[in-house]
């Protein structure tokens, strides 16, 4: 098991770029629903709970979050990513065709989003060295949010002396890692 903090620098030493963070506000956000609406089939019952793909999906991650060291990070996480997927099952009960086009569409659009904002960091995205990367990209996302609103400020002098403070890439420079 790894510490929240570790995770969180490993991933934050990808992501200095303000700018990169900001699409991260949106692409993983959208892909978080998109994987959900993909998910929301097949529905089958185990006991008198219907319960999809999606579900399982999120509480195998919930646990995963909560059992990383940091709770109220591992809750709010979880919550995140529950409301993103509560939000993307209605898909499911679209014909196939819209909702693979609405699933997909989504998913292909956050996944640009992403690209473009590691086009502003200068370096590839972090899951291409670690494919914890995935899961811990949304937890970052909530705990950049959780920084912004005061929240874990130990936590984050600990990731920004490991990875450094963010700051604006000249985009004319050569990436320097």
């Amino acid at each position: 098991m790894s510490a929240a903090t570790d995770l969180m620098a490993q991933y934050a030493a990808y992501h200095r770029d303000r700018r990169n963070i900001a699409t991260h506000f949106v692409g993983i956000p959208l892909i978080v629903f998109a994987v959900g609406a993909l998910l929301a089939r097949p529905t089958f019952a185990v006991g008198s709970w219907a319960l999809t793909p999606a579900a399982v999906a999120w509480g195998l991650t919930a646990l995963w979050y909560l059992t990383r060291g940091s709770l109220v990070l591992g809750v709010a996480t979880s919550i995140v990513n529950l409301l993103l997927i509560a939000a993307a099952l209605p898909l499911g009960h679209l014909e196939t065709t819209p909702w693979l086009a609405w699933s997909l569409g989504t998913f292909v659009i956050g996944w640009i989003i992403q690209f473009v904002g590691h086009y502003y960091e200068g370096r590839k995205p972090a899951f291409a060295d670690d494919l914890r990367g995935l899961l811990i990209g949304p937890m970052f996302v909530v705990g950049e949010a959780l920084f912004a609103l005061g929240w874990g400020k130990k936590m984050l002098a600990e990731i920004e002396a490991r990875a450094g403070p963010t700051h604006l890439r000249d985009l004319h420079a050569p990436a320097t890692r």
